[in-house]
């Protein structure tokens, strides 16, 4: 299960972080919650999310949640269906920690509902994570001995494979700074130690791929000489990775044909191809034969540079270098071009339109970069997020894990990146305006040829 918090939506970095912790939201059953704050914010949460009704979620992320978003809760309880809860394990009258059972699929899973003020209740984190096979619950109260561990763990990461290592270097020295301060030594909570952790490290990197996770439980020893390198999902994770794909149709919620035969097509995410390929070939070929596209990456949060390349493919007729990526820890660069063969005909000729938002992030703004530095493609919108490199997560002592920016990309043409600056759209508007705006250059475009032939 991915842990929601109040900094993003359910489906953010589903795909290039921890992939083994799945969401699932599933019904609740006969379980008490206390007669607090924190009691009736879960209630309303999960009486709004299991309706699955998008104006009962609006009222909810509207009342308690406003930095959420409905659309995106909505989907998610569209696509899984509810939770059941077992039971309330801890709570005061801002914070509950609790139980619940997948009724899809079959997982336990434990969350903390806390609220940043109760009068009226305001929700700062609901994060729910599924107990990986093998795993006992163990929600610590940390110690200065536990978070000496973390920070050593973390540091020995970032020393090791952080994509700068003059940055990494700074980015400890800093955390020893205010360890040496004490601005750590009052939090027990890992949750709240794992956000500060996260706050002070991008402070100095500004990089947004970058974070600290924690787990409220223990997981089994692992085999002797396995690496404690980037974590390796095991085949039951990796079940649970494609199972959740699946059943949200690999993160393509919208493929249409509008007015003029455009084509239209939304997605999500860009999940690996060895899964989602055959969703990407039904989508393009369902619009074949349509005389401009438009992609919709305005809530696109990134994924598998493999996907990146595999849909780009489709937009070329000739072999093009599109992208590089270097790996720091490994010393290498793999060097990304267009596909010699697609399922389906290309969209060589095709007018292309690329909506964004300041959500776009990550492999969202890939696809957009190379695209608009190739001339390939319009980008109508806003200014993208501003995160270009990759990361893996890793286990960061025995509650911890940390994603670490390993790499970076370097594009063919301009030699650089996106990373801290985003990818300034053609046109700019606001993401709402941006398809509506789209349509019309489309619309007018195709005129335009059509009184030149």
């Amino acid at each position: 299960m991915l842990s929601q918090s109040r900094s993003g939506v359910f489906v953010k970095a589903a795909v290039v972080a921890i992939a083994f912790l799945l969401v699932r939201f599933c019904a609740q059953a006969d379980v008490s919650v206390p007669d607090t704050p924190a009691g009736h914010t879960l209630q309303a949460f999960l009486d709004a999310f299991d309706s699955g009704d998008h104006d009962k979620i609006a009222a909810y992320v509207k009342q308690y949640d406003p930095d959420n978003n409905a659309d995106g809760l909505t989907s998610f309880s569209g696509q899984t269906g509810g939770f059941t809860l077992t039971s309330i394990v801890n709570g005061t009258a801002d914070k509950l920690t609790f139980l619940v059972h997948g009724r899809g699929d079959d997982m336990d899973a434990y969350g903390v509902l806390q609220l940043a003020s109760t009068a009226p209740p305001r929700v700062k984190r609901l994060s729910i994570r599924a107990l990986p096979p093998g795993a006992k619950l163990d929600d610590i109260q940390l110690d200065a001995a536990t978070r000496q561990k973390a920070i050593d763990a973390i540091s020995s990461k970032l020393t090791e494979y952080y994509v700068y290592p003059d940055v990494a270097a700074k980015m400890i020295e800093a955390v020893q700074e205010h360890q040496k301060k004490g601005d750590y030594n009052s939090i027990t909570d890992g949750n709240e130690f794992a956000d500060a952790l996260t706050r002070d490290l991008r402070e100095v990197s500004h990089d947004r791929h970058l974070f600290v996770g924690y787990n409220p439980f223990t997981s089994p020893e692992p085999p002797p000489g396995s690496s404690s390198g980037p974590h390796e999902p095991s085949p039951a994770e990796q079940a649970r990775f494609r199972a959740m794909l699946e059943q949200q149709n690999c993160t393509f919620s919208k493929v249409e044909i509008l007015d003029h035969n455009i084509g239209y097509v939304k997605f999500g995410a860009f999940p690996p191809p060895d899964i989602c390929g055959p969703t990407v070939v039904a989508a393009m070929n369902f619009l074949a034969h349509t005389d401009a596209l438009i992609f919709d990456l305005r809530e696109n949060h990134g994924g598998d540079p493999n996907m990146v390349d595999f849909m780009v493919s489709y937009l070329f007729s000739q072999p093009t270098h599109i992208n590089d990526l270097t790996d720091r820890h490994d010393n290498e660069t793999h060097q990304y071009w267009t596909l010699p063969w697609v399922l389906g005909p290309r969209f060589a000729d095709q007018p292309v339109y690329v909506l964004t938002s300041h959500e776009t992030f990550s492999g969202g703004e890939e696809f957009t970069f190379d695209l608009k530095t190739q001339k390939r493609a319009t980008i109508v919108g806003e200014t993208t997020g501003g995160g270009a490199h990759p990361v893996r997560g890793m286990p960061a002592g025995d509650h911890f894990t940390i994603g670490v920016p390993f790499g970076r990309p370097i594009n063919p043409v301009t030699k650089g990146d996106w990373e801290g600056t985003g990818v300034e759209p053609d046109v700019k508007v606001s993401a709402a305006d941006a398809l509506t705006t789209a349509e019309k250059l489309a619309a007018e475009k195709l005129a335009a040829q059509s009184k030149s032939k």
